[in-house]
């Protein structure tokens, strides 16, 4: 088993296609064609995870937050990020760093403190766009059905709660090839005319390779005629945050005590109360006050998040209470889900969850 292995496997669950531009996801030290002797998994990589996975012989580290954010322009020892990448390198170990693309999952970070919270009804709270991808392509009516079956296996066609969804058209396309093509219908130098049908279909932005590999080997046509588009369309499984319902609507401090508790929270900063019970909930791991304005308009009665800062909280504007749970607190959970994963996929080696605490912040 090969790390590139287990960084398929993660990225069939959270694709890296969807982390957000800013962020760092990915490989971040190691070869992927390594064999693996175990992984040890960790919301943040330190030196002492490090030596934590040296410890469990573990060769490979998944960790939600990336050690390497911003470039490196030298490796000397001289800070946290520096000495933890040398240790990594010193010691063989491969660094593969998943973050936000685990954010914009479905079942991803946030999904993991609804699960928490009991939420039902679950939706994302920012849809991502431009995650959805058109392809259209112009195919002999005969060769038609193979074709949309071949882009249907690849993983194009799936709408919702549907699958094999495909719009076609039928017409008739002509051509005419030069002296160096080799047509399979028609002859060189003359205009043919076929009976064709146009397929359109849509697929994730991060099947697309696959979709157009399938398309290229099921056509029989030398060169393909296609045009893949980008839509502007809401994907409605993958964005940032998330937002559910209680069984039942319970007082706001209630409702902050078992937060508190939930996530072992030493403090709670929010906003002010608004004597309201609490029924709908947005959640959102992370440094999550970009989303102040959706979770608003969403309805939510309460607004679960982290590093919100003091001028933040006037944005509640009595519509909702904002809470602030810590960022460690809102996405501790996070190695758990990824650990269960990994076991779940791999049983030829050992999954190891990291017993060190990585939080920065300490309360008083």
């Amino acid at each position: 088993m090969l790390i590139r292995d287990v960084i398929n496997e993660l990225e069939s669950f959270a694709p890296t296609a969807y982390a957000e531009d800013f962020d760092n996801v990915g490989l971040l030290t190691g070869s992927p064609d390594a064999k693996v002797k175990g992984v040890l998994v960790t919301l943040d990589t330190l030196e002492a995870v490090v030596e934590e996975a040296v410890e469990n012989n573990c060769n490979l580290i998944v960790s939600f937050h990336p050690i390497i954010f911003s470039g490196l322009k030298r490796l000397t020892g001289s800070n946290y990020v520096e000495r933890t990448v040398l240790k990594a390198i010193k010691n063989d170990i491969a660094i593969y760093a998943i973050h936000t693309a685990l954010d914009n999952s479905f079942r991803g970070v946030n999904d993991m403190i609804c699960e928490q919270l009991g939420l039902k009804n679950r939706k994302i709270l920012i849809p991502q766009s431009g995650s959805i991808k058109k392809l259209i392509t112009f195919v002999p009516k005969k060769d038609a059905a193979g074709v949309r079956e071949a882009l249907f296996a690849a993983g194009a066609g799936s709408i919702g709660n549907y699958d094999h969804c495909s719009f076609n058209l039928e017409g008739s396309g002509s051509f005419r090839g030069n002296e160096e093509a080799n047509p399979v219908i028609g002859q060189k130098g003359e205009i043919h005319y076929e009976a064709e049908v146009q397929i359109g279909i849509t697929f994730p932005k991060h099947f697309e390779r696959a979709v157009l590999n399938a398309l290229f080997e099921s056509h029989p046509y030398e060169e393909v005629a296609y045009e893949v588009i980008t839509l502007e369309n809401k994907n409605q499984h993958i964005g940032m945050g998330m937002i559910g319902e209680l069984e039942e609507e319970v007082p706001e401090m209630s409702f902050l005590e078992q937060v508190k508790t939930i996530f072992g929270t030493g403090c709670i900063r929010h906003s002010e109360l608004l004597k309201k019970p609490i029924k709908k909930v947005a959640v959102l791991g992370g440094s999550g006050s970009f989303a102040i304005g959706n979770a608003a308009a969403a309805g939510a009665d309460i607004y679960l998040t982290a590093d919100l800062k003091y001028h933040d909280f006037y944005k509640a504007e009595q519509k909702l209470v904002l809470a602030d749970i810590g960022h460690y607190e809102s996405e501790q959970y996070t190695k758990n889900l990824l650990a269960s994963f990994l076991k779940k996929n791999f049983a030829n080696f050992a999954v190891v969850l990291s017993n060190t605490d990585t939080n920065p912040i300490k309360y008083f």
